[in-house]
């Protein structure tokens, strides 16, 4: 801290908002927690936050904003401040009611960002509850909020805790599930469960499978920087173990491997004539995009319509078994199509064939690299079935 503070003047990166959004908690979490009071520390912090306080992030929005919500909270109580208290105020009960869809989602759609964005909730939640500067007028909406997203992080973690890959979501970032469920326990907290609807994902399990399911458009809309190229995408896994899986995220540059995690190719879903059905470029834009525009849903079935490729409508059917899970794809226009399903790297060409009856298809089984982690990268296989217009494959266990 004090290296920062006087080297402070050549530090530029580090004095852009996002980052003294995370400083702020960090070093007040620090200096609270160690009882420490220093004079030099406390003054540059304090401007780092009128400096926040003048460069929200409203030209990103999104879980950034979020995010200097909740500093300029943590700064307010530790420096007794009212002008970065109604501030704060402000942005979290307009954003919170913004970001969390009503099936207790964030609507940038990635588990990762949703654990994220419900440990600095709690952190909230514990800083309010547990100190006499204000009154407790944030503290009820602040655990509505958490409760909805602890039903919805229920819902979507697979039974071990784990969550699916989806959008840009990593291993090894976030708090995980069990770690915040423990946290909210501390906290009195409930969870308050509502069967997943405005994200778009929906889960179906037995006790042999767990399989999510994305059948939501590009999410957020208007800042679709964390979304991929998806629609229709799965996640598959059999006796607790991963056995399709969404291939990751390695990298936030802007390179070619962000383009490829970001693409169609790089799921388990339809690639048409070589193409994406969103518009994924640049490291964080969408342009056109697939939208969803038919859903039905029975106990054991989910379809979905998607019109990615304009013209060419793609129409998937998942139907669950109990020994297996069918899934056919239909498209209204002869088409060069590829259905890739990627595989975990514990899991071997042998294993492939037995659970797919692969002879009457155009088939592959080729090599990727799975990235449950940022900057690492895995050798794994993927299966890869060309069709014109039609395809059922059958996934037994």
């Amino acid at each position: 801290m004090n290296s920062f503070v006087d080297d402070i003047s050549t530090i530029k990166d580090g004095l852009e908002p996002f980052p003294i959004s995370l400083r702020g908690i960090n070093w007040i979490k620090y200096l609270s927690y160690n009882s420490i009071r220093d004079k030099n520390i406390e003054n540059s912090l304090y401007a780092q936050y009128y400096i926040l306080l003048d460069n929200l992030e409203y030209h990103l929005l999104g879980n950034h904003l979020l995010e200097n919500g909740f500093s300029l909270l943590f700064g307010a109580y530790y420096f007794e401040d009212e002008v970065l208290y109604q501030k704060s105020k402000n942005i979290l009960f307009e954003q919170l009611d913004e970001q969390i869809l009503d099936d207790g989602a964030h609507f940038e759609l990635s588990p990762m960002y949703h654990q994220i964005m419900l440990f600095r909730l709690l952190d909230c939640i514990n800083l309010v509850g547990n100190n006499s500067w204000k009154d407790k007028e944030l503290l009820e909406f602040l655990r509505t909020k958490a409760e909805l997203m602890l039903g919805w992080l229920e819902n979507i973690s697979y039974s071990n805790g784990e969550i699916p890959l989806l959008n840009d979501s990593a291993n090894s970032i976030a708090p995980t599930t069990h770690q915040l469920f423990d946290y909210a326990k501390r906290l009195n907290l409930q969870v308050k469960t509502i069967e997943l609807n405005d994200s778009g994902y929906r889960k179906v399990s037995n006790n042999r499978y767990e399989c999510v399911v994305d059948i939501g458009c590009i999410g957020a809309e208007y800042i679709p920087g964390h979304a991929h190229a998806d629609t229709f995408s799965f996640e598959f896994r059999v006796d607790g173990k991963p056995f399709i899986v969404d291939t990751g995220l390695s990298t936030y540059e802007t390179c070619d491997r962000r383009t490829v995690e970001r693409s169609t190719c790089s799921h388990n879903t339809v690639e048409i004539n070589g193409q994406n059905q969103s518009e994924v470029w640049g490291g964080f834009r969408v342009a056109n995009r697939a939208k969803v525009i038919n859903i039905k849903e029975s106990n054991d079935s989910i379809e979905a319509i998607h019109n990615g490729y304009n013209s060419i409508l793609h129409t998937r059917r998942w139907s669950f078994r109990e020994d297996r899970v069918i899934i056919e794809d239909i498209l209204n226009k002869s088409s060069n199509a590829v259905a890739r399903f990627h595989f975990h790297p514990d899991v071997n060409e042998d294993d492939i064939v037995r659970s797919f009856d692969l002879e009457q298809y155009d088939f592959k089984i080729s090599s990727y690299m799975f990235s449950p982690e940022f900057n690492r990268q895995i050798d794994a296989k993927v299966l890869e079935i060309k069709f014109k217009r039609n395809l059922k494959v059958e996934i037994m266990v």
